[in-house]
């Protein structure tokens, strides 16, 4: 790492960093008192973090029955949750759809169950970025039950017309989840008006929480079966999981450091303003992309991404070299290589990976025009023949 040099933090994608003051306040409050929970302690006074986070993910998400957030380990986690529980209540032949924009978070789980014999599944091709919903009616079967995709993609930050192809779905009667790790906390999003039946999202991007927390808003919960069932602190005579809501799908004791930290992480979005957070983003990405695009050697992947990552290569140099050089000489934290998302790679530079910006509210704009130097210095130089003295 370069000592002289202040770290820059372009990996927001995977983890945001750093954190709102009140997130590391929550955490460290919720750690220094008795755990407060209905039903599990004797305690009567102190911060229900649980409540407090599901109200603030009600506000932020448009939801208007705070019972219908669900609290799980972070977006893989619920996204297993959702597809376990759907196929579990739709026993038979079963025709899923999702795209190759999708994490391993979806695509795994999904050729997992078609591995076994559980559903057919067909993936869906991108193009610029971005799959249509003409091209879902074009896929579509009796036998579609279900389409799984992603919000935004990891890769190319690109974001999918999750109304037009809900509508879709909704109109052959298809169960509509979607993958929201990368656009909640991004872009607004009001679920009740959306024709979107599940919407899975993590504490750790850029709603600004610890990692570890994460959770899924459901319209109809009949919709999917439970599928984890233990301790709940209610009802507890009973042998049987209650089926009432949120309790249906969460079972033993809930991460209270971590929600604490993400109601805090979400009540710092609502206050600074969702709008005002994505004009900055886009006013920032805007300038990074047109910055890398003044080096012919530079390949940006998508030139008009809708969240603030930027997916490039530079010709003839690795891009683990690239983020090598970065961090070791810029002190410019980034990720490189397949970023889960296998199939985007296979699409877009043949397998091989690529080097992703990630910038997030807290990144300045000095920060945004150092990083843009640096790349635009390693293409330079990457593009120099090599002396022969």
């Amino acid at each position: 790492m370069a000592e002289d040099r202040p770290l820059i933090y372009l990996n927001n994608a995977a983890t945001s960093w750093p954190k709102p003051p009140e997130v590391f306040a929550a955490v460290l409050e919720s750690l220094s008192l008795p755990v407060f929970g209905s039903g599990r302690t004797t305690v009567s006074q102190g911060e229900d973090y649980v409540t407090k986070a599901r109200d603030a993910l009600s506000g932020l998400f448009g939801v208007e029955t705070a019972e219908h957030v669900v609290f799980t380990q972070n977006a893989t986690d619920s996204l297993n949750v959702l597809i376990q529980g759907f196929l579990e209540r739709h026993a038979g032949d079963c025709h899923v759809l999702t795209t190759a924009l999708d994490h391993n978070s979806v695509l795994r789980p999904l050729h997992e169950y078609e591995r076994q014999g559980r559903i057919r599944l067909t993936v869906l091709p991108f193009e610029d970025g971005r799959v249509s919903p003409a091209a879902v009616t074009e896929a579509i079967t009796p036998m579609t039950r279900l389409m799984v995709t992603t919000h935004g993609s990891n890769v190319l930050g690109t974001a999918a017309d999750i109304r037009g192809i809900g509508e879709v779905l909704h109109d052959h009667g298809a169960y509509f989840v979607v993958d929201g790790a990368q656009a909640a906390g991004h872009v607004p999003i009001d679920f009740e008006s959306l024709p979107v039946d599940a919407y899975a999202f993590t504490g750790h991007k850029a709603l600004l929480g610890i990692a570890g927390t994460g959770g899924f808003v459901i319209k109809d919960p009949e919709a999917i079966a439970p599928v984890r069932f233990g301790g709940t602190g209610t009802d507890s005579f009973s042998l049987h999981h209650p089926a009432g809501m949120p309790e249906r799908f969460e079972a033993g004791t809930h991460n209270y450091p971590g929600l604490a930290g993400l109601a805090a992480g979400v009540s710092f979005i609502l206050s600074t303003g969702i709008e005002t957070i994505m004009e900055k983003a886009e006013r920032q990405t805007a300038y990074l992309v047109g910055e890398l695009a003044k080096e012919h050697n530079i390949r940006i992947y998508q030139d008009r991404p809708d969240l603030p990552i930027i997916a490039f290569n530079i010709r003839n140099l690795p891009n683990d070299d690239i983020g090598f050089i970065l961090a070791r000489r810029y002190g410019i934290i980034v990720r490189t290589g397949l970023h889960c998302a296998p199939l985007v790679h296979r699409a877009i530079d043949g397998g091989e990976g690529c080097v992703r910006l990630s910038h997030s509210w807290f990144t300045t704009d000095e920060e945004c025009r150092i990083a843009a130097g640096a790349v635009r210095e390693i293409a330079q130089n990457a593009d120099r023949p090599v002396s022969s003295a």
